[in-house]
């Protein structure tokens, strides 16, 4: 009864933990407002009838304008189109398409699609209307007007690396001329410089825009551990409630508050429009139909005199989410940017947990190994509470009998008997919540330990040994097509593996060490745990389950020698077993009498 006690006060506490937590973290980081659901985003003039699928661009008299294509369009024939300037920096490649002054090629140099040596490096962006369409543009809005899709745009250069920035040019029948001047660093960030100079004889009024548009169906499922979808940061405030699917419901939602960025975040990727100094009109995401999606950064409107100059500057960040890179960005002013990667609650020591672990996998040069050592790392720095925890279990199983004691003799007087026991505890100077506190410490701490190895793009494409040859996916061997040699590929929760196995074993085994007396439905519950946690991990990355085994195997090790040290434990466990069983079997006697009466 003690044990079952205590496990009902850690599940009470670990709640008010949590409800505690959730609610410091609203009072000292407050959630942004959001508009009403469903609330209209204004992107008047951002899309016209030459942006609608099937149609074609209108005339336009101050230059070139191309039919836009028509149906889908196949990738490589789309990145063959002369009308491209190359993108050649140290970690990003790809091309600026001129016909509507658009950022839509974009890879990764760092990062494979596969473990494959020849998968091709890592694609973000796309063309439209390519299956993984997924691109940028920048614009300009004029007199309620804005140049077509299909305005060819004038390059002052072929290529756009950090040394050689490139601007694009394009005039309008009025005399008023529109340039995006492109530069880029050697990590993710583009920088695109608007500006319009008025060379017609009456004022203008113009508007600078960007946006980011994608499909969803080359984005990665959104989690309760890790968002995917529309992200950003509005008056300091982490914005981020809604998948694809919520914001396809809802058709639009407009953030409350002053943005700093916007954009849309997969696991291991991400783009965003990094606002800058000047005033924003119209902010927000909308769902284009289908699976179609649209982040908008629109500046408010400027009267440019003739003869006069306005310009705005706005970045994109398109690449890995690397927390060292996003958090360099963050020093150079920009709000909160290293919350593109989803830390959650326990970011302040998530952090530290990866940063240990990259130095440890540079030493030990397996991410495996690096795994295995920070989990046994961990453990070591928690074995101090896991002994504080069952030395207070002890002495609660020291004052058992003088507690048994109390509770008969004021079985009939409740309140006395709680006046008793305290003052038991207090005697016999007995924490009966020492042995929960231990466990609500650990909670967090290894909840994050988790958090980091899904959240991690280190651990991506990082062999272990033999077999497993990438952290982040599932084991590849599978016990129901005996290891790959029957021809049949075996998928979900049936994909069960050697790691899934151990996963199994390993928990069964610190299950069975613990001595704790259970009814016999909690017992056949208990037995029946592993098995089905195994094949619930199963699907899961190697590099989780091998934590999971790892830290299942310490666990081992942890209660045996504690066990050893406080043999007393085991001994009222036993007894308090035997007390169960006999009481079982009087209860089924009875029953049995019963039934013949």
């Amino acid at each position: 009864m003690d044990n079952q006690r205590n496990l009902l006060l850690a599940v009470l506490l670990s709640g008010l933990l949590i409800l505690g937590w959730t609610e410091g973290m609203r009072y000292f980081y407050p959630e942004a407002d959001v508009a009403a659901s469903g609330a209209e985003l204004d992107t008047a003039g951002l899309t016209d009838a030459s942006s609608a699928p099937g149609t074609v661009a209108a005339a336009d008299a101050a230059g070139e304008v191309q039919a836009l294509p028509e149906g889908p369009v196949d990738l490589s024939a789309a990145l063959a189109d002369e009308n491209r300037i190359v993108i050649d920096a140290p970690r990003v490649a790809g091309s600026i398409n001129l016909i509507g002054a658009r950022i839509d090629d974009i890879v990764l140099k760092d990062y494979r699609e596969t473990v494959e040596e020849d998968s091709g490096p890592v694609r973000i962006f796309a063309p439209e209307r390519t299956d993984g369409q997924y691109f940028a543009a920048f614009g300009f809005k004029t007199g309620g007007q804005i140049m077509p899709d299909g305005a060819v745009w004038q390059a002052d250069g072929a290529r756009l690396t950090p040394q050689t920035p490139v601007t694009l040019t394009r005039s309008d029948a009025n005399g008023v001329t529109y340039k995006v001047r492109l530069s880029i660093d050697d990590q993710f960030m583009i920088t695109a410089e608007q500006s319009v100079s008025n060379g017609s004889e009456n004022a203008a009024i113009v508007e600078p825009f960007a946006f980011i548009k994608r499909t969803s169906t080359t984005a990665t499922p959104d989690q309760f551990i890790a968002h995917a979808g529309p992200v950003g940061v509005f008056d300091g405030t982490l914005w981020d409630p809604h998948s694809y699917a919520e914001l396809a419901e809802l058709g639009s939602e407009v953030p409350a508050g002053t943005p700093s960025w916007l954009g849309f975040t997969d696991n291991y990727w991400a783009s965003a429009l990094v606002k800058g100094e000047g005033q924003s009109s119209t902010v927000g995401f909308e769902s284009l139909g289908g699976d179609l999606f649209r982040a908008v950064l629109r500046y408010q409107a400027e009267t440019v005199p003739a003869g006069g100059t306005i310009t705005e500057t706005t970045r994109l960040f398109v690449g890995a989410k690397e927390s060292t890179v996003l958090d360099s960005y963050e020093d150079t002013g920009i709000t909160y940017f290293g919350k593109l990667i989803s830390w959650g609650w326990f970011e302040w020591f998530e952090k530290p947990f990866l940063w240990l672990l990259r130095h440890l996998n540079s030493w030990a040069g397996n991410f495996g190994v690096a795994i295995i050592l920070l989990t046994l790392i961990i453990r070591g720095a928690m074995f101090p509470i896991a002994q504080k925890q069952f030395a207070s279990m002890a002495q609660m199983k020291a004052v058992q009998p003088k507690m048994k004691a109390i509770q008969e003799r004021y079985k009939d007087d409740k309140q006395q008997q709680q006046q008793e026991i305290m003052k038991l505890y207090k005697e016999e100077n007995v924490n009966p919540l020492a042995g929960c506190l231990p466990l609500l410490i650990q909670i967090p701490i290894f909840f994050a330990l988790y958090k980091v190895l899904v959240l991690a793009i280190e651990m991506r494409h990082e062999p272990f040994i033999l077999w497993i040859r990438d952290l982040s996916a599932p084991d590849p061997a599978h016990v129901l097509n005996l290891f790959g040699l029957l021809p049949f590929e075996v998928v979900g929760f049936l994909a069960i593996g050697p790691l899934a196995i151990l996963l199994g074993v390993t928990m069964w085994l610190t299950f069975k060490l613990n001595p704790s007396a259970m009814d016999p439905m909690q017992q056949q519950i208990f037995n029946l745990m592993p098995w089905i946690l195994m094949f619930v991990m199963a699907p899961f990355a190697a590099g989780l389950l091998l934590y999971w085994v790892t830290s299942n195997i310490l666990t081992l090790a942890q209660q045996k020698y504690l066990y050893s040290k406080h043999p007393q434990l085991r001994a009222a466990a036993e007894k308090e077993k035997a007390e169960m069983a006999r009481k079982a079997e009087r209860e089924k006697a009875e029953k049995a009498e019963k039934s013949k009466a």
